[in-house]
């Protein structure tokens, strides 16, 4: 159902059972899936592309035009997969000529004033919370939960089942599977809560927990004990995860938790 006080270009494609709300504003080039529903005074510009039984509450900006001085106007887009959910007055930017569009997963929950910014990659299952800020080409992995008022510098890469505390300064890469918290934002453990609400078993937590020890607790510089833990753990497919995303890190690897170091002794 389309409201008649909402504003609905004829060219948008619109999936069946879609509901589009009072003042409402959908542009042109823009696809909705089926059974999506646009709040009331949310905004889906030119680009948005939107998966099935999405809800877009209230006054969400989706595919806005990125803030990015090096863009020129190219044709880019926001692509969004199913079952999402963006809060009020999120903002959701679509990409540049960088990657040249914005990638939300399935099943995402995107609360309240959260902004994406462009070329930004997030995957399935993940929780923004309440004013979470992506800066550009920033990737999220699967299950990633990051706490209200995290803000990720641009390029860096928050992995898999990772978790951040509230008001966490993301600077650098956080590897799968880490807790992260404190300033500057550190290791702290394996998120071993949210490992087994998704059915991680005790031994399987155990061996992450092992990986951690070597990596963050041996001393040894990160290349020498991903190579030690090559040379211990047994080949699993989370052992690799973890060792892969180290030695690919571009903005280098999060720090140990040191306990001596209050965290307003910030450098």
């Amino acid at each position: 159902m389309i409201d008649a006080l909402a504003r609905v270009h004829p060219d948008a494609r619109i999936g069946e059972n879609v509901t589009v709300e009072p003042f409402a504003s959908v542009a042109a080039d823009v696809v909705i899936g089926d059974g999506s529903w646009i709040g009331q005074g949310a905004v889906v510009l030119d680009g948005a592309r939107i998966g099935k039984n999405c809800k877009i509450h209230p006054y969400a900006i989706i595919a806005g035009i990125p803030q990015d001085l090096k863009f020129k106007g190219e044709k880019s887009t926001v692509e969004m997969g199913d079952n999402n959910t963006v809060r009020e007055f999120a903002t959701i930017n679509r990409g540049t000529a960088a990657r040249g569009k914005t990638v939300i997963g399935n099943n995402n929950l995107i609360m309240a004033y959260v902004h994406i910014g462009h070329d930004c990659v997030v995957g399935s299952n993940c929780v923004l919370v309440n004013q979470v800020s992506l800066a550009g080409e920033v990737e999220i992995g699967d299950w990633a939960i990051l706490g209200g008022h995290t803000a990720v510098h641009q390029f860096c890469r928050v992995g898999a089942h990772a978790m951040t505390s509230g008001g966490s300064l993301v600077g650098k890469d956080i590897p799968p599977y880490v807790k992260a918290a404190h300033l500057p934002i550190s290791f702290v453990g394996a998120n071993y809560i949210g490992l087994r609400r998704r059915g991680f078993n005790s031994d399987k937590i155990a061996e992450i927990q092992e990986i951690f020890r070597i990596v963050f607790q041996s001393g040894l510089i990160y290349s020498k004990a991903c190579d030690l833990v090559e040379e211990q753990m047994p080949q699993s497919p989370e052992r690799d995860e973890i060792i892969g995303f180290i030695r690919s890190s571009k903005r280098g690897i999060l720090k140990p938790y040191n306990p001596g170091k209050k965290d307003e002794d910030v450098e």
